[in-house]
């Protein structure tokens, strides 16, 4: 039994790594179409999701023809909270991420979205009525200080990135905190791939409505179809799925702490690859947010815990 529950573990460990990589990787390729593509993050989020949800329930089907993936339509409950996390949660974490990227760069936008775990946790003293511990007090001023050293390069007199990069890094964040929470019991319920293959076809359906798949902008080249297809695959399908089937083998926690490699690996990505300057007050920026997972997953009241 303990090998067993050791194994499980390691696997947990294993998935919540792979997606963080390629969520810090696909993070970083589409920097690159933005800039040498001038692809619009709108245009990237309808495709990318379209296409993966397709192609999840497509191969859910196939492969596990017991699992009716028309089922979860028969119930108006889950109607309503498929609908919820296929716009709220999978197309609000995707475009707005995006959109942060576009407005600054990959590395920023993706530090900024690790600003989630400390909302969750807030959240959760709120719904809980009780005060935050003082490890979350001192996990809320990190991230307050990680953001402000972010934004500002230092200089607390100005913003070293656009209003808009800082919208867009704050909505990502709180995107990421909804989706989260908001699905656990759908997961428990319906399992990870039907879920997330809705999730996405709904998010797509629903943006084809602001920007239509077919309306196609920037210069699709053949690297630049190659970088389309490493983020459709790699960056969305592949990497959700394993990041929500981790958490059927670790702790909500643990999983946060694992995906703390996702920002390293975009800056990372970001200043060697795509040249994106990063001083040192950004460095440490980012080490106060990344050091707000580790803190938050020692309490009682785990990140993403759900009561």
């Amino acid at each position: 039994m303990k090998t067993r529950n050791r194994y499980q573990r390691v696997k947990g460990y294993g998935l919540v790594l792979i997606a963080a990589s390629l969520w810090g990787i696909s993070g970083a390729v589409a920097q690159d179409l933005f800039e040498s593509a001038r692809v619009s993050p709108e245009w990237l989020v309808v495709i990318r999701l379209l296409i993966s949800g397709v192609l999840l329930l497509s191969l859910l089907a196939i492969n596990k023809p017991e699992v009716r993936i028309w089922s979860i339509w028969k119930q108006r409950h889950d109607r309503l909270r498929l609908l919820l996390f296929g716009l709220a949660g999978l197309l609000g974490v995707q475009y707005t991420y995006f959109a942060a990227i576009h407005a600054s760069n990959a590395a920023t936008a993706t530090v900024l979205q690790y600003l989630a775990p400390t909302l969750v946790v807030l959240f959760l003293a709120v719904r809980s009525k009780k005060r935050p511990g003082f490890a979350e007090f001192i996990a809320v001023i990190l991230s307050f200080t990680g953001t402000l050293l972010l934004i500002t390069g230092g200089d607390l007199g100005q913003l070293s990135i656009s209003q808009a990069a800082l919208f867009w890094g704050v909505g990502s964040a709180i995107a990421l905190a909804f989706y989260t929470i908001q699905p656990a019991s759908l997961l428990a319920q319906w399992g990870t791939p039907l879920i997330i293959g809705w999730g996405m076809v709904i998010g797509g359906v629903g943006f084809s409505f602001v920007h239509a798949p077919w309306d196609i902008e920037g210069q699709i080249t053949v690297p630049a179809l190659l970088s389309i297809a490493f983020i459709i695959i790699f960056g969305t399908l592949i990497a959700f799925t394993c990041y929500l089937e981790s958490l059927k083998y670790i702790r909500p926690a643990e999983t946060s702490i694992l995906a703390s490699a996702e920002p390293l690996t975009a800056v990372v990505l970001a200043v060697i690859w795509l040249h994106v300057p990063f001083g040192w007050v950004e460095w440490l920026g980012t080490c106060c947010i990344v050091a707000t997972v580790f803190i938050l997953s020692f309490e009682k009241r785990n990140i993403g815990e759900h009561p």
